[in-house]
């Protein structure tokens, strides 16, 4: 078990988020260093990220919640999640390859409809189904909500 400790990002921060998110190939658009929670050990490395993104109309998007390869499965991205749940008021909104639905419904997040979705992830969705943009084997993409 790696010792880690959650802290906000600060500014020279941004080059290994930035790398994080490439890496893990996760949507690098609307990444603000300033609304960053990041995992740090204590030697100084950062291990995990993640946001909580603003919308137009008030909707807020928890976003960016990536984890080192070498890191995962140590209870770093359930720590990132808690803390950003902590802080921020409900509706909250998550888009994710459909394989990790269920590492979100742990934290009561559900499917939403098409239907129900803010405009901005229903046209992501559809974007996603036209272009294939996601790789094989990781399954289509899911839009959920904590309330």
């Amino acid at each position: 078990m790696v010792d880690y400790f959650l802290r906000p990002a600060r500014a020279d921060d941004f080059p290994a988020i930035r790398s994080l998110i490439r890496a893990v190939r996760i949507n690098p658009t609307g990444l603000d260093w300033q609304r960053f929670v990041v995992a740090e050990t204590n030697d100084g490395l950062l291990v995990g990220c993640g946001q909580v993104k603003p919308h137009r109309g008030g909707t807020l998007e928890l976003a960016s919640i990536a984890v080192e390869q070498d890191f995962r499965h140590q209870g770093v991205a359930r720590a990132l999640v808690e803390d950003l749940l902590a802080h921020y008021p409900r509706p909250l909104y998550l888009m994710c390859r459909s394989n990790l639905g269920p590492f979100y419904e742990r934290f009561g997040f559900q499917v939403v409809l098409p239907e129900q979705m803010p405009q901005y992830f229903r046209r992501i969705q559809n974007l996603a189904g036209i272009f294939g943009l996601l790789r094989p084997g990781v399954g289509s993409l899911l839009v959920l909500r904590l309330v």
